[in-house]
C-alpha cells in the first residue's frame, strides 16, 4: 500500500534551542484522515494514555483530547467541568487540586481491564504521542489557560504538530505567550460562512464544524483557498465519512477509531504511520 498523503512542516532550530525541544529539521504530517476524539475511546478509557496509545496503534492521523486546570493550575486531560461520569471520584475539576485529581482512578468505569489508570497531565500526554501525528488540544478555559497550554506545548518542542482548539479569548492568550502557536478557531462551531470568514480573519490554521448536515462547498472552497485545514464533528457513519472527505474536509473526528480506519482506507487513506 503506497503511503499516506502527508505534508512537510517544518520545525524551528533556534525556537527548540530555547525551549528544550527538537532541533532543525521537518516531520511528515497527515494531509487528511481520521481524528480519533479523546483516543479511542469507543474500546479505552476517554482522554487516557492507555486510549492514545490505542489510536496511534491503529493508525490514526490526528487525536484529540481536552485540556484543563485543577486548582492549583496544572493542566490535566479531562472531558467534563466534573470528574464524575468518568472517575471513581466526584466534585468539579477547577476546585480540585492535582493532588486529588491524581488520586482518582480514571480507566475503572470503562472496563475492569482498566483499573488504576490515571488522568494524565497535559505534559505527560504530549510526552508519549508521536511526532507525526497532529494533536488536536481542545481548552477548556480563557486566557490564562491559552497561554499556559501554549508554553507546554512550545517546552515539548510539538509546535509542529500540537494546536489549540479554543475560543478568541484563550487563542489570544496563547499567542500573546507562544506567537507562532497553531490555533483551531472553535468561536463559533456551525457550517456558516460567517465562522469561515471569522476563522479566516484570526488567521487560524484548523476550524472545527459541528453538525450533521456537511458544510456548503462555497465555505469549504474559502477554507481550503485561506489554507485553512478543516475538522468535523460528528457523523462518523461510513457515507458520512465518505462524503466528508470527498466534500474537502480533512479530518473527521471519530469515537470508533478501528471502524472509521476502515472506512478511510477504503477511501484511499491508509492508517497513518507516519516517517
Amino acid at each position: 500500500m503506497s503511503p499516506a498523503p502527508g505534508v512537510r512542516v517544518a520545525v524551528l532550530a533556534g525556537w527548540m534551542a530555547c525551549v528544550g525541544g527538537a532541533g532543525a529539521g521537518e516531520v511528515r504530517m497527515p494531509e487528511r484522515g481520521v481524528c480519533a476524539h479523546r483516543g479511542a475511546m469507543s474500546t479505552h478509557p476517554e482522554n487516557t494514555l492507555p486510549a492514545f496509545a490505542e489510536a496511534v496503534r491503529l493508525g490514526a492521523h490526528m487525536i484529540e483530547f481536552d485540556v484543563q486546570p485543577t486548582s492549583d493550575g496544572v493542566l490535566v486531560l479531562m472531558h467534563d467541568a466534573t470528574v464524575d461520569r468518568t472517575t471513581d471520584g466526584r466534585g468539579t475539576v477547577a476546585d480540585l487540586p492535582f493532588e486529588t485529581i491524581r488520586t482518582l482512578d480514571a480507566g475503572i468505569r470503562k472496563d475492569p481491564r482498566f483499573a488504576g489508570t490515571r488522568i494524565p497531565t497535559f505534559e505527560e500526554a504530549l510526552a508519549v504521542m508521536p511526532r507525526t501525528v497532529w494533536l488536536n488540544c481542545h481548552l477548556k478555559g480563557k486566557a490564562e489557560t491559552g497561554a499556559a497550554a501554549a508554553r507546554a506545548i512550545a517546552r515539548a518542542g510539538r509546535l509542529h504538530q500540537a494546536f489549540l482548539a479554543a475560543t478568541a479569548d484563550a487563542a489570544r492568550g496563547a499567542r500573546a505567550a507562544v506567537p507562532g502557536i497553531l490555533i483551531c478557531n472553535m468561536e463559533r462551531q456551525g457550517g456558516s460562512l460567517d465562522y469561515a470568514k471569522a476563522t479566516i480573519a484570526m488567521k487560524a490554521d484548523f476550524i472545527q464544524i459541528l453538525g450533521k448536515g456537511g458544510i456548503p462547498d462555497d465555505v469549504v472552497k474559502m477554507l481550503r483557498a485561506a489554507g485553512v485545514r478543516i475538522n468535523y464533528f460528528q457523523d462518523e457513519t461510513p457515507d458520512g465519512l465518505r462524503r466528508q472527505w470527498k466534500a474537502g474536509i480533512d479530518f473527521p473526528l471519530a469515537n470508533d477509531v478501528a471502524a472509521a480506519l476502515a472506512v478511510a482506507a477504503e477511501s484511499g487513506i491508509p492508517p497513518w504511520r507516519g516517517s
